[in-house]
């Protein structure tokens, strides 16, 4: 197993910024891949941005490209989302996930999902 917390959600405006936190508790590994999903509607996960466990490769949902920003501090166990420029359709619960395989758009390449933090995005 592979708590995650994730922290730094809230309320903000359109153009604003927010940055997420998701923390990883217990015994972890720096090469777990490491992706940030969001809730927007319905039981589908969507698939915002990942980063790989060796090398620290990036990938981005064509969305949020040029906007948010993936990284990660693997002394602190910790990766981050920084999300600039916001927009309304933003607006989602969002989850940070884990796993082995491989680095990923698919919510299957992950193991292990954090609770989930809520950002809504006003216009």
């Amino acid at each position: 197993q592979v708590p995650l917390v994730e922290s730094g959600g809230g309320l903000v405006q359109a153009g604003g910024s927010l940055r997420l936190s998701c923390a990883a508790s217990g015994r972890t590994d720096s090469s777990y891949n490491m992706g940030w999903f969001r809730l927007v509607t319905g039981n589908e996960r969507e698939f915002v941005a990942a980063i790989s466990g060796v090398g620290g490769i990036t990938i981005y949902a064509e969305s949020v490209k040029g906007r948010f920003t993936i990284s990660r501090d693997n002394a602190k166990n910790t990766v981050y989302l920084q999300m600039n420029s916001l927009k309304p359709e933003d607006t989602a619960v969002y989850y940070c996930a884990a796993g082995s395989r491989s680095t990923g758009r698919s919510a299957g390449l992950y193991d292990y999902w954090g609770q989930g933090t809520q950002v809504t995005v006003s216009s």
